[in-house]
């Protein structure tokens, strides 16, 4: 993920802790969801450097409803924004109406809000649509002057979107993740490594690999991590990477070739075995 600037740094350093103000003394009124969004407005324009009056519209129509806010940037949307009373626990039934906003209008990218809590979530179109929840986090526990929730901040802003830091970050989260881990420790690779590692503690140790996986899956790894949608589509994504980077074995037979009598003779090799052989 592209850096976040000394420059933007300092705009943060200057900027948040004045909404965490407003923030605090709109919990201790409990503002009402309209007053909330107003608040959420400010935070996109003044925070997160969107431009109040051409790239932020309120009541944003989608079929026949409306969705609290919508970001656009150069008449694409990016973001649609679902904003709850500040006083308001974000549910499950809040998340799921901000995704139908998004699916219905074609849009990866939704965030769900109380002003407060901030979720950001990736729309996958498949059927039935899916989402996942990329980046969280509590305004009011924000520490601008920390780079990790500087970065937090750059994902929503307008300086991220304009260096892909969103996506990039999505597929840092799709590559690093227990799930996708759990399925490398299960790889074939892995499993001969630690086979191998394993065998040099006791002379003679007669161990195998189905052995070393059994093991691994049974007394090593939880097992919503290996089992599951969610693990599923890991091993694919391991399996889909390994036969990208997976380089063709040689055959191991030697190419027959019709002596003459000014033909050189051909040099002794040795063949290559063609799976590798055992550990």
């Amino acid at each position: 993920m592209a850096s976040v600037t000394k420059k933007l740094a300092d705009h943060y350093a200057k900027t948040v802790p004045k909404f965490q103000r407003v923030l605090k003394a709109a919990v201790d009124r409990d503002i009402n969801e309209a007053d909330t969004v107003a608040i959420v407005k400010d935070i996109f324009s003044d925070v997160m450097g969107f431009d109040k009056y051409t790239e932020i519209t309120r009541e944003y129509a989608i079929r026949g409803t409306f969705c609290d806010l919508a970001i656009k940037i150069e008449d694409k949307l990016q973001y649609l924004v679902e904003v709850k009373a500040i006083g308001l626990e974000l549910k499950e039934n809040h998340l799921r109406q901000a995704v139908n906003y998004g699916a219905n209008q074609g849009v990866q990218w939704v965030v769900l809000t109380n002003g407060v809590r901030w979720e950001l979530h990736r729309i996958r179109f498949e059927k039935p649509v899916k989402h996942e929840l990329v980046s969280s986090f509590d305004f009011l526990d924000l520490r601008p002057k920390k780079l990790e929730d500087q970065e937090v901040l750059f994902l929503f802003s307008s300086d991220g979107l304009q260096k892909s830091a969103r996506e990039d970050y999505y597929e840092r989260v799709k590559s690093v993740n227990r799930f996708v881990i759990g399925n490398i420790v299960l790889s074939d690779p892995v499993v001969t490594l630690i086979r191998r590692e394993v065998k040099k503690l006791s002379k003679g140790l007669k161990l195998d690999k189905p052995e070393v996986d059994a093991i691994l899956r049974k007394e090593v790894l939880k097992r919503d991590v290996i089992e599951g949608e969610e693990a599923a589509k890991a091993l694919a994504r391991v399996k889909q990477i390994a036969r990208k980077t997976k380089k063709p074995q040689k055959s191991g037979k030697r190419t027959e070739t019709t002596r003459t009598t000014s033909a050189a003779p051909i040099p002794h090799q040795k063949p290559e075995s063609g799976d590798g052989g055992t550990v």
